[in-house]
């Protein structure tokens, strides 16, 4: 079964840091663009860093300087090291990334989730 894997999360205080990974596992052979989401209590599901296949970084303005998406396509995995960790940062964290899979048969491209991780930031 083709899946993403989210690991990493919990609590800290704040200006601690984090960091989660997101592992491609089953049936998906590459993973192409990557992105990490955050949803808090009460407010809509946000875009918070992503990086290409090719290595193009992005981030919300809110986590810019301390936040660092990166990736090993050998291992199809990717982290997210969340440093100087604000209360504003609490959410749960989901991984969403374009995988190519392949069945025995034929490969396919598809978009996965992974099933969210709650990081908690509070003294």
């Amino acid at each position: 079964q083709a899946q993403l894997i989210e690991s990493g999360g919990g609590w800290v205080q704040p200006g601690g840091s984090l960091r989660l990974s997101c592992a491609a596992s089953g049936s998906i052979v590459r993973v192409n663009d990557v992105a990490w989401y955050r949803q808090a209590p009460g407010k809509q599901r946000e875009l918070v860093a992503s990086i290409t296949s090719g290595g193009r970084l992005d981030y919300v303005g809110s986590v810019r300087g301390r936040f660092t998406i990166s990736r090993d396509s050998a291992s199809k995995s990717v982290s997210l090291q969340m440093n100087s960790l604000k209360p504003e940062d609490t959410a749960v964290y989901y991984c969403n990334a374009e995988g190519t899979s392949y069945d025995g048969r034929q490969f396919s491209t598809s978009t996965y989730w992974g099933q969210g991780i709650q990081v908690t930031v509070s003294s």
